[in-house]
Order: structure tokens, then C-alpha cells, then sequence
């Protein structure tokens, strides 16, 4: 008896830590969704030559070139210091067109916003800048419909900007963000027109300042939230790692984007087995003494229970 409940112990045990590993298993593949043509690359310390020029230089407590003007949204000429003044922005450099990345820096900034009690408008204003300057203003509208849409407060229209500009102005206002960027060749039917870049968000002051770096295409409420009340106050936050600097390279032959930020959700991947690995090697001891501490109780041995 006492070896068949052990055995029975460990085969539960054994049981347990199969199904843990089926669903850690994911993780240490570094999958990533796989829609449209996002791929896995191998990891590799060193960027793709392509990529040369490609990343963030944390620009903190530089002043944004205010007096740039960009067309907006809705195709009126607008001077990049009419949104500062009174409150602080968030800062976005994308491209409407890209196929991938920007829009989920966009979509990461939204859900996050959804979950910060901030208004956009009344407390501070979300401004959307693209690094492309062939695209016009049908398409920062669509963007801004989508994003608006998707945030779910449709009064808070005036708080969101999505901007096309010439590319002098562009280039003035990435230079003083930092944000490095290269245009990617066109693929093989000549139309393609992209960019390798890398992903963040910028806080700025109502003076126009940087205040604070965000990198990836996910943002924590908590941290945004910290940014723009500090940023409110014109206070400049600290560096942030550049973990996801380099996040798609331009793959000529396949002619697509590759995903380069394997080895970071391989890392995550191998933090969660490990902490799932130290919780059944727990359970199993445990078990384990169970198993032995019944086999020790007597056993058929009755109570008497007087009267």
C-alpha cells in the first residue's frame, strides 16, 4: 500500500509537470504572433548591416524645434508650438503605411491610455508624426478615425494629432528626438517604400522639453501616467534601457520584415520555466512526504468511541 500510494503520488506529480511544460513550451520557441509577415530572426548581438543608423538616442531635456510646421489631420498648415503651452504631449514618430511595427506602437499607446485616468485634450495632447513625407493627409485621417475608434472616447478628438510634414521638417524634428531611421529599399516590383526603424513613445513638457523615453510597443499605465504628471510639472525624467531598439529588419530576398527581439522573449520564456521548474520541484516534495507520512499512520486500526 504504501508503495502504490507513492508511486501514485509521483505519477500525479509527473502529470502535473507535463502539462506545465506543454504550455511553457511557446515561450522559449520566441513565437511571435504570426499574422501578415511578421517572422522570428535568430538571435545575434550584432544589427543587420541595414540597420546601421537605425535606434533611439535618448535626447532628455532637449528642446523639440517648435517653430516646424506639419499639416494636420485634417489638411490645415500648423505650427508644431501650437500644441504646447499649457500641457504636456505624448510624441509618436511612425509611418501611416508601415506594415507592421507602428501600428503596434499605436495600439500598445491606445490600450495603455484606455487605463490612465488623463484626458487627451483637456490634460495633454497625443501627437503622431510621420517620417514619411510622401504620405498626405487621407491617410493621418484614417489613422486618426482608427486609433480614436479603437480608445473608445470620441470627444477627445481634439487631443489627438496626426501629422504629415515636407522632409526638412521631418528630419529636424527626428535629429532633435534622436530618432535614427533608414529608408528601405524597394522591393522587387519597385513600389515599396519602407523605413527600418526602431519603437518608441516621447513625453514631452509644455514647454516643449523631452522628458521621457518609453521603448517597445507596450507601455505601462502606471508609467505613463508618472510621465506626463512629472512631465506636467516640467520635471525630465531618467534614461530607460534600449531593449527594443532594434526591433524589424528588411529582408531584400524574402522581401520582408524579420523580427529581431528573439532573444528577449526567449529570456522571458526561460524566467517563466524556471519559476514553473522551482513550484512543481515544491509540489513534488511535498507530495512526496504525504505519500510517506500515510504509509507510516496504522492503518484498519478503528477508534472506540465510548458509549
Amino acid at each position: 500500500m504504501h508503495r502504490k500510494g507513492t508511486m501514485r503520488t509521483i505519477g500525479q506529480t509527473a502529470v502535473r509537470f507535463a502539462l506545465v511544460l506543454s504550455f511553457a513550451a511557446p515561450l522559449l520557441s520566441a513565437q511571435v504572433s504570426s499574422y501578415g509577415d511578421k517572422q522570428v530572426g535568430q538571435p545575434n548581438d550584432q544589427p543587420p548591416s541595414i540597420l546601421k543608423g537605425v535606434g533611439i538616442a535618448q535626447h532628455l531635456n532637449t528642446q523639440l524645434p517648435l517653430s516646424l510646421t506639419f499639416t494636420d489631420d485634417a489638411g490645415k498648415p500648423v505650427a508644431l508650438a501650437s500644441y504646447f503651452g499649457k500641457k504636456p504631449a505624448i510624441l509618436a514618430l511612425v509611418y501611416y503605411q508601415c506594415p507592421m511595427l507602428c501600428s503596434e506602437e499605436l495600439n500598445g499607446l491606445t490600450s495603455a491610455l484606455q487605463m490612465v485616468r488623463y484626458i487627451p485634450g483637456k490634460d495633454f495632447n497625443i501627437i503622431v508624426v510621420s517620417i514619411d513625407p510622401s504620405e498626405g493627409t487621407d491617410l493621418a485621417a484614417a489613422k486618426k478615425r482608427t486609433y480614436l475608434k479603437r480608445y473608445g472616447r470620441p470627444e477627445t478628438a481634439n487631443g489627438w494629432h496626426f501629422l504629415t510634414g515636407t522632409q526638412p521638417n521631418i528630419d529636424a524634428l527626428t535629429q532633435a528626438v534622436g530618432f535614427g531611421y533608414v529608408k528601405i529599399p524597394a522591393g522587387a516590383d519597385g513600389k515599396l517604400t519602407q523605413f527600418a526603424h526602431a519603437s518608441s513613445i516621447q513625453i514631452v513638457t509644455p514647454e516643449g522639453k523631452l522628458a521621457q523615453y518609453y521603448m517597445g510597443v507596450e507601455y505601462s499605465p502606471k508609467d505613463l501616467l508618472l510621465g506626463l504628471d512629472e512631465a506636467s510639472s516640467n520635471r525630465i525624467g531618467s534614461p530607460v534601457d534600449n531593449i527594443l531598439t532594434y526591433c524589424y529588419h528588411y529582408n531584400p530576398e524574402s522581401n520582408r520584415h524579420d523580427l529581431i527581439i528573439a532573444r528577449v522573449v526567449q529570456l522571458g520564456g526561460l524566467v517563466t520555466v524556471v519559476l514553473l521548474g522551482g513550484f512543481m520541484l515544491i509540489m513534488f516534495r511535498r507530495d512526496f512526504k504525504h505519500g510517506h507520512d500515510w504509509s507510516n499512520t496504522p492503518h484498519g486500526t478503528a477508534k472506540k468511541v465510548d458509549g
